[in-house]
């Protein structure tokens, strides 16, 4: 009897591009196996968000037909991306009774009290909660060091990193991506299916944070011991740049865009200090806003492991170096890892006339890997959706300090 094919398509809908990663699953490898890709531009969003559904779904019939066409399958299921301005991380506590006679620490206490952190009405208005990441925990007012599954007490306090999305947003983005004949498995936030696949245990543990540089937003996740601990998304991106360079040599976008990536006509004089200057002028914003943030949660020169920059906006020539200097930090490019190290493989992985590994690409095929996670705690079966809440809380276990 032949086996059943483990395939998941992991869908990122970005302000600029639409990129389809189909992956299948081998036990013979670590991480799952591009067989289709397809991008698509991006037509009816503007800042992450949807303002024409018609435009978005016919982006990413495009985007999919493509991948289709390289994998020789039909899509009918896909995991998608979140992001956009209207992507937050909140920090919230809550507690829980425990349950217990005898005070035995119980997973379902455990669940109850992330639960509980999601009960502010007016925190949450017109948001919908993705993730619950728990960061600490307290028994009777004491800190738990790791989990507290099996210890004995009567009150167990949680503090939580719930990370979330305009409740608009993602039912648009649903919608959108249904229109397009496919049905949504489950929805992850942006960054944290980026920094799964080009961040290590290692520098997660260590403390680093990830900065996806998209066309129109800057979304950040700040990751220590291993768990996120802060996510903020901020309305800046690289096409600020090009516009800038646009306005200031008075050239046209597309020839703006160019200059951006260093890619200057030959025979033409340009003066390349104005443009070094004008480059520098939005780099200096967008990394201005992520200092603040950091000093904010009192992290500001305090990751061992650096910056990470991902996302079409890293392509900015100088930008890790840009990165070092302004936050006094270690900072590289981060590439999507393709079954080993992701500080290791920033050489070109070439797909059917693709370059995927490049950081573009980290989202969609962030999704697929975190769509593989997810699958395999549920049984690969169709899930209700109260089966792909369950899954999602066993995923992020791993989180659990």
């Amino acid at each position: 009897m032949q086996r059943k094919r483990e395939i998941v398509t992991g869908i990122d809908i970005g302000t600029y591009t639409v990129r389809a990663v189909i992956a299948e699953w081998s036990q013979a490898a670590p991480l799952p196996r591009i067989i289709g890709t397809g991008v698509a531009e991006s037509r009816g969003l503007r800042h992450g968000y949807i303002v024409n559904i018609a435009d978005t779904a016919k982006s990413i019939r495009a985007a999919v037909a493509k991948a289709e066409k390289a994998a020789g399958i039909k899509v009918r299921r896909a995991f998608i991306s979140a992001g956009g301005i209207g992507l937050d991380g909140i920090t919230a506590t809550g507690s829980a009774m425990i349950t217990r006679a005898d005070g035995e620490v119980t997973n379902l206490d455990i669940e109850k009290a992330i639960e509980s952190c999601s009960s502010d009405a007016q925190v949450l208005q017109n948001k919908r909660v993705i993730h619950s990441i728990p960061i600490s925990y307290r028994l009777d007012g004491k800190e738990v060091l790791g989990k507290p599954q099996k210890m004995k007490g009567t009150k167990l306090e949680v503090k939580v990193l719930l990370i979330t999305a305009l409740a608009q947003h993602i039912n648009d983005t649903i919608l959108a991506v249904e229109e397009a004949g496919i049905q949504v498995e489950d929805v992850f936030a942006s960054p944290v299916a980026a920094g799964y696949v080009t961040i290590t245990r290692h520098q997660k543990t260590a403390g680093c944070v990830l900065a996806n540089i998209g066309a129109e937003t800057v979304s950040i996740v700040v990751f220590e011991n291993n768990i996120p601990i802060s996510l903020k998304v901020f309305p800046i991106g690289s096409t600020d740049i090009t516009s800038d360079i646009a306005l200031g040599l008075r050239v046209s976008l597309d020839e703006a865009e160019n200059i951006k990536l260093g890619k200057v006509p030959e025979g033409t004089s340009l003066p390349k200090k104005k443009i070094d200057d004008i480059i520098t002028a939005r780099l200096s914003d967008i990394f201005d806003l992520i200092e603040a943030h950091l000093k904010q949660i009192e992290r500001n020169g305090l990751l061992p492991a650096g910056v990470i920059i991902t996302g079409g906006g890293s392509a900015t020539p100088y930008i890790a170096e840009f990165a070092k200097n302004a936050l006094r930090l270690p900072s590289r490019i981060g590439y999507p890892a393709f079954g080993s190290d992701p500080a290791k493989t920033n050489g070109e992985q070439i797909f059917k006339g693709e370059i995927v590994n490049i950081p573009a690409w980290t989202v969609a095929y962030g999704l697929c890997v975190l769509g593989f996670s997810s699958e395999k705690s549920a049984g690969g079966d169709k899930p209700s959706w109260k089966e792909i809440k369950d899954r999602v809380f066993n995923f992020f276990k791993q989180f659990l300090p």
